[in-house]
């Protein structure tokens, strides 16, 4: 039988799926479609430190292959999901990572040193595409100073593992990559979703309610592999590969760009069952090639 257990950092996942931010609410809404002790984990939808309300509708849209959103981190804050969602979750033998989120630095560490402070909660993902209220708008992720200032100020209050979640919204990926990784990231996820715009030729205006939003699915994923591919050979940690991503063959496909772990995203809207039954894909296409170990393919495409 072959191994699909990895670490990321000191997290221990018992396979290499996760379920992407945003698109698994907070995991238990998907608890009648599919077993969640099967997956290596899931990723709970963005939280930040005070309540938001969102964008207005119509904040989601289909195109090709694919999807755009606006929603804009609508969720009740870090302090409702500690009183009232960690409860229902910490009992779960699979491991339940947070989704952070902020509008200034001192937000993010902030919302992050709470999370800390929850038992079992072994990590949480920096959405790092956040606009900088104070740098006029501008996304902290995509300059190396502003992603390195972020993930700075949450390592000095967050010990467990810190994974920051990269946008593709830059010339080059892999500088912030780098920048992040020297200021103590256990690992990097990417790729967040694209820049997009869809317009309704009828009504003569954008379909989204603030013109454009974040595409992804599998449209994406080609461009997904490609910045996985090069990050992996550019930083000495962790990896962890969406875009796109459908198939056990997609996700293989990801681990052979360099990917230690790979997410679910989008495909999680068409079938709520995805995330298991790639797990369950890439074991069985394991044991069909005899392949012992994840480490024997990861990174193997040159």
């Amino acid at each position: 039988m072959c191994d699909l257990q990895i670490n990321i950092g000191a997290l221990r996942l018992k396979n290499p799926v996760l379920t992407a931010s945003g698109t698994f609410g907070y995991g238990t809404e998907f608890a009648p479609f599919l077993d969640l002790e099967a997956l290596g984990g899931f990723i709970v939808k963005g939280t930040t430190l005070h309540p938001r309300e969102g964008n207005d509708y119509p904040r989601m849209a289909e195109t090709p292959s694919g999807m755009l959103n606006c929603v804009g981190l609508q969720n009740k804050g870090v302090d409702h999901f500690c009183r009232k969602i960690y409860p229902t979750l910490k009992d779960l033998k699979t491991n339940v990572i947070v989704n952070v989120s902020g509008s200034t630095i001192e937000d993010y560490a902030e919302c992050a040193a709470r999370i800390a402070e929850l038992e079992h909660i072994p990590a949480i993902e920096l959405n790092i595409s956040c606009p900088n209220v104070k740098a006029g708008g501008m996304a902290f992720g995509v300059t190396t100073e502003g992603a390195s200032a972020v993930v700075k100020a949450v390592r000095k209050v967050y010990p467990k593992t810190l994974i920051v979640k990269l946008s593709p919204n830059v010339t080059d990926i892999t500088e912030i990559a780098r920048a992040v990784e020297a200021e103590g990231a256990d690992s990097v996820s990417l790729i967040n979703t694209l820049l997009g715009m869809a317009i309704d030729i009828e009504k003569r205006s954008p379909v989204l309610s603030i013109a454009t939003g974040g595409l992804s699915g599998p449209a994406v994923r080609p461009i997904a592999l490609r910045m996985v591919w090069q990050t992996a050979k550019a930083i000495n940690i962790p990896v962890i590969g969406l875009g796109g991503i459908c198939t056990a063959e997609d996700a293989i496909s990801f681990i052979m760009a360099g990917a230690t772990a790979i997410q679910i995203g989008t495909a999680n809207f068409l079938d709520p069952r995805t995330a298991q039954q790639v797990a369950e894909g890439i074991e069985t296409w394991m044991n069909t090639h005899g392949v012992k170990s994840l480490e024997e393919i990861r990174g193997c495409v040159a």
